[in-house]
């Protein structure tokens, strides 16, 4: 017997499917990930939860919180293809998809793919490229293809994008649109480290066991791996109350006075997912609707708008999800 324990209630049940094999290989990503970064367990479980779910991730933070090392240890744990795109005010779209280029031996031109052909993608600074780059993203991150002069271009599984932006620079960047945002399962805020998680990092750095150059990390899971665990997530039981209290959740922010745009239905199926995702995470197959309350800030948050007045006076959209969560009735 599996037992879980969630608001202090143990609750003993039996998995009818084998999650353990799930359990030993997200240790494993776990572990490589604690040779290098200091705490930011939150992070880490929300990019397990996104890449099990087959979600792309955008990371918010200001410089030096680890985003990018985040993104680069999670790409190193894993054997599989990796690239970095820098995005500039000055990059095209075709320098992230590719280009045609004339071949003078066939007399034809040849498509030369574009970095973005890879399984782990991580895009530094993603507000930073105007919109006709960011447009180039659509068809990538929603379909996990392009098409060049009407051929298409399938990409090999898996394929998660983790982009990073700074949220205090100004100068230089440009809004992402919604569409955009629309289309990553979760925005993550990350914050500074605690005060011992700080003390932690000097003291290895002081002892220059510190592993910063990455040498440490060592793939631990194949691309088979993930698959394997995406196809299990699918299979996570939910019940028929918990599809009802989603879709009301999501209704709310369509209907709240605060908000001037509320949540597609795609968030609606990214909140289904994620919660799948963590309660697989957390050694069950079947969700419970702490699954549902956890996944919907970092799902929610970046597909809301407020209206001005709101905006005005201060408000966040966190603030309006969590009022929202605390008013729907939590299913039994």
């Amino acid at each position: 017997m599996d037992s879980y324990k969630e608001d202090d209630e143990m609750l003993q049940f039996e998995n009818r499917i084998d999650t353990q094999k799930t359990a030993d290989l997200i240790a494993k990503i776990k572990e490589e990930w604690s040779k290098v970064i200091v705490g930011q367990n939150e992070m880490m479980e929300h990019l397990m939860i996104a890449l099990l779910a087959n979600g792309h991730v955008l990371l918010e933070g200001v410089p030096g919180v680890a985003k990018t090392l985040t993104a680069k240890i999670l790409a190193k744990s894993i054997d599989t293809q990796f690239s970095r795109i820098q995005f500039t005010p000055d990059l095209m779209p075709s320098d992230i998809t590719g280009t045609l280029m004339f071949n003078a031996k066939s007399t034809s031109f040849e498509f030369k793919k574009g970095p973005i052909f890879s399984n782990i993608v991580l895009i530094d600074e993603i507000n930073r490229a105007p919109a006709k780059t960011q447009a180039a993203l659509f068809e990538v991150m929603e379909e996990r293809q392009i098409t060049v002069d009407t051929q298409t271009y399938r990409f090999q599984p898996p394929f998660l994008v983790i982009a990073t932006q700074n949220p205090i620079e100004q100068e230089g960047t440009y809004r992402l649109p919604e569409a955009q945002l629309d289309r990553f399962l979760f925005k993550i805020s990350v914050g500074y480290p605690s005060l011992n998680e700080e003390i932690n990092i000097l003291t290895n750095e002081q002892t220059n066991e510190s592993k910063s150059n990455l040498d440490a990390i060592q793939p631990v899971v194949s691309a088979g791996d993930i698959l394997m665990m995406q196809e299990q997530s699918k299979q996570i039981k939910v019940d028929e109350s918990l599809l009802s209290y989603i879709a009301q959740l999501v209704q709310a922010t369509r209907n709240d006075p605060s908000l001037m745009l509320g949540a597609s239905p795609r968030a609606s199926i990214a909140i289904l997912n994620a919660s799948k995702a963590r309660a697989i995470l957390h050694g069950r197959d079947f969700v419970v609707p702490d699954d549902i309350k956890t996944v919907a800030l970092p799902v929610l948050g970046h597909r809301m708008i407020l209206t001005p007045e709101r905006e005005m006076e201060g408000a966040k959209p966190q603030d309006i999800i969590t009022s929202i969560i605390d008013t729907i009735k939590v299913p039994r």
